[in-house]
């Protein structure tokens, strides 16, 4: 089912502030914590440290009336910089393609640095900003078979 979550960077303490929400919101983890040392090798990805390889790559934590937190921690070694502004994407996930590219393609202002939603390892994904400077991510996880 269709659902929009609020996605969260971090500069290296995603891990730390996800255990503290879940204290706090009292609730679990939606799946456990993806590091950045697990992605699967691609063309073109460079070598992680091993500090790096630590890092969350992605996190979710139901919170208040089926609202879902999700993080990553940017990395300063890939020229990632965490400034008001980048700290904060709203994360839909639509129940087809068709719609993530639509909602995409409504939602995107043509810059270089939008990605449109296409498939990765995980599943369907893409991310932009629109003209108001309001960042936007698009999600469909595969399925398990």
């Amino acid at each position: 089912m269709a659902h929009t979550s609020i996605y969260l960077n971090f500069m290296g303490n995603a891990e730390e502030a996800f255990n503290h929400y879940k204290k706090v919101f009292r609730t679990e983890f939606s799946a456990p914590i993806m590091k950045l040392g697990s992605i699967p090798n691609q063309e073109g990805m460079p070598e992680l440290s091993e500090a790096d390889k630590n890092k969350v790559m992605h996190v979710a934590l139901p919170i208040l009336g089926g609202t879902e937190i999700m993080a990553t921690d940017m990395l300063e070694s890939m020229g990632h910089k965490l400034v008001e502004g980048n700290n904060v994407t709203i994360s839909l996930n639509p129940d087809t393609k068709d719609e993530a590219d639509r909602l995409f393609k409504e939602l995107s202002s043509g810059r270089k640095e939008d990605i449109p939603p296409h498939d990765e390892f995980w599943g369907y994904w893409g991310t932009c900003k629109d003209r108001f400077g309001i960042r936007w991510m698009f999600n469909i996880t595969n399925q398990p078979k």
